[in-house]
């Protein structure tokens, strides 16, 4: 119950946060997502000196009380910013704005790397990687980039001793790694079978490290079964895919840029987690998007879906612009003389 009530008042927290950002205009979003941004990589390097350790790692810093993930709010605040930087760069045939959102991002990265947050870390340069692919980049420079992420994976493993753990326990599981975590999940995934054992009724749940947060969908299916995991994973894709073919609907450059990364950076977060809950991947530290508990995930989270409602907004301008007749009020009836 802590956790639920807990989980319900950050709900709370960021309905008004979705729903205040969605009327922004786009110039306003930009706007906003640049002071977010500014202020989040701040504080992301503000952690290695003033964090809160958790588990071998500085990623929260204390506020009143409270603890907040920076990383949470750089995510969406730099697929807006750099979708705009992307999209300025194309309509001018230049390289300059393309090169600053590539250098906010190593600054990103090397602030996550220092945490130490591998899990992140991808999220953003796939983030980055998704806006190079779409603003329509040679298949040279993709397969490079193919390489070096490659390349970026084996330094990690050699660098990371934690990251080079997680990858021999996945790749030999019988070989005396720690693999608890997994085993947990997955007894909790067959457990449930297809409707599950019902609210509060699972036995791997209660000793699944993380239950509330990491392997949340792995208690949820436990409780609830795999046909309940199911429509969760179809809600995903079907936000996702209505995301993208609003963005391809968008009369600005910036807003299809937008709209798409912030589409790809969502369910990009959502497959880790899952994938992760599968046993598919090495474990990270990655929460699932309004179902995993955090209130910097849940607030910012919902700040990300509220820019994208933002730049998916149909405006009579927009209307009319389209050849769609606009909304207007109408007026009184003219009294006969």
């Amino acid at each position: 119950w802590h956790f639920i009530i807990r989980h319900a008042m950050f709900d709370l927290l960021a309905l008004p946060v979705l729903i205040g950002t969605s009327f922004l205009t786009h110039r306003q979003a930009r706007i906003g997502a640049l002071l977010v941004l500014a202020v989040s990589i701040v504080l992301l390097w503000l952690t290695l000196k003033l964090g809160v350790e958790v588990k071998g790692a500085k990623r929260w810093v204390s506020f009143a009380g409270n603890t907040i993930q920076p990383s949470e709010f750089v995510k969406p605040a730099y697929a807006v910013i750099a979708a705009w930087l992307f999209s300025e760069s194309m309509q001018q045939k230049g390289v300059f704005p393309r090169t600053i959102a590539t250098v906010i991002m190593f600054s990103i990265v090397g602030g996550l790397l220092l945490q130490p947050d591998i899990g992140q870390t991808a999220l953003m340069l796939s983030t980055w990687a998704a806006l190079l692919f779409l603003s329509g980049i040679s298949w040279f420079l993709i397969i490079g980039l193919f390489g070096a992420g490659v390349g970026g994976l084996f330094g990690a493993y050699y660098v990371f001793p934690h990251f080079a753990k997680r990858i021999d326990a996945f790749l030999n599981p019988d070989g005396g790694g720690n693999t608890y975590q997994v085993d947990k999940a997955l007894s909790s995934l067959l457990e449930g079978g297809w409707f599950g054992r019902g609210p509060g009724e699972s036995m791997a749940k209660k000793v699944i490290p993380d239950a509330h947060a990491d392997y949340v969908f792995s208690a949820a299916a436990g409780e609830f079964g795999i046909l309940f995991c199911l429509c969760l994973v179809a809600l995903v894709v079907f936000i996702v895919m209505r995301a993208l073919s609003g963005a391809q609907q968008q009369q600005t450059l910036y807003a299809r840029l937008a709209v798409a990364t912030l589409a790809i950076q969502f369910g990009l977060q959502c497959a880790i987690n899952l994938a992760v809950n599968l046993n598919l991947i090495p474990p990270k530290g990655m929460t699932l998007p309004f179902v995993s508990y955090g209130g910097t995930s849940t607030i910012a989270i919902a700040f990300g879906m509220g820019l994208m409602l933002a730049l998916t907004r149909k405006r009579p301008e927009e209307r009319m612009a389209t050849g769609l007749p606009a909304y207007r009020p109408s007026a009184p009836p003219v009294p006969a003389e």
